[in-house]
């Protein structure tokens, strides 16, 4: 009897098809544990493992972010709220070489998340005379269900509900801070807008982005989101801010 064999033709171009799969097939084995985990607490940990957030996309019910650790670069995607899928990328998707001026404003953004939780429930607790750990336990839920956009649970409590409110405004500002339309404004006019919108706001450094820049020249006049307050800073390339006024 004659073994059937697999011509050497079909192995190559078995090989050849395997190795041009992207890496995106692959989930690090350091993040596997993170599949299906809610996205609010998950993103600590990524941030606690050594990646630094890069960039993010949304289209439909689902949002991709991009993380980077040296030169591995990973794509998570998050629907309801959860970590659906994280998947190894090639390098170039997260802005090639880890040695880049973007490091700093990648880390940045990545805590704008904690930052602006904290802030939010600390303006919020400053209204609210009934606050407590359920009553804290409560907003942030809300706020990270909508900031990573979880369905909103109608049976939950008012804090929930606030938190949730809380959350969109922060989603939204996010979602502009990460526009090219934003980032095309100098890194330092950026810096320097945020910082004095947080003292005019009165909140903690790193609460407030810009979500609209206008070239104006010499200068820039950027529209500042604070959670759900805006302000508008007019700045040079430099980073020396003109004015800062209500919007």
């Amino acid at each position: 009897m004659t073994r059937s064999r697999t011509p050497v033709t079909v192995l190559a171009a078995a090989a050849l098809l395997a190795a041009s799969l992207p890496a995106a097939a692959q989930t690090p084995p350091d993040l596997r544990d993170l599949v299906g985990a809610r996205a609010g607490q998950a993103e600590s940990a990524v941030q606690s493992r050594g990646y630094v957030f890069v960039r993010t996309q949304e289209g439909g019910d689902a949002k991709w972010s991009y993380w980077r650790r040296g030169d591995d670069c990973v794509q998570i995607t998050t629907r309801d709220g959860r970590y659906a899928s994280i998947d190894r990328m090639d390098r170039d998707q997260c802005g090639g070489s880890a040695h880049n001026s973007g490091d700093a404003a990648a880390a940045v953004l990545a805590g704008v998340a904690v930052i602006g939780l904290a802030a939010a429930l600390a303006h919020h607790n400053r209204n609210h005379n009934d606050r407590d750990e359920r009553h804290d336990d409560d907003y942030s839920r809300g706020y990270q269900d909508a900031l990573y956009g979880a369905t909103y649970d109608r049976n939950d409590s008012e804090a929930y509900h606030d938190g949730y409110l809380g959350g969109e405004a922060e989603r939204s500002n996010r979602r502009a801070s990460n526009t090219d339309h934003v980032r095309r404004a100098p890194w330092a006019a950026q810096q320097a807008c945020s910082a004095r919108a947080d003292d005019f706001q009165n909140r903690p450094r790193g609460s407030s982005t810009p979500i609209s820049v206008r070239d104006e020249g010499d200068e820039w006049r950027m529209v500042m989101g604070t959670g759900p307050y805006r302000s508008v800073c007019v700045v040079s390339d430099d980073g020396r801010v003109r004015s800062i006024d209500p919007y």
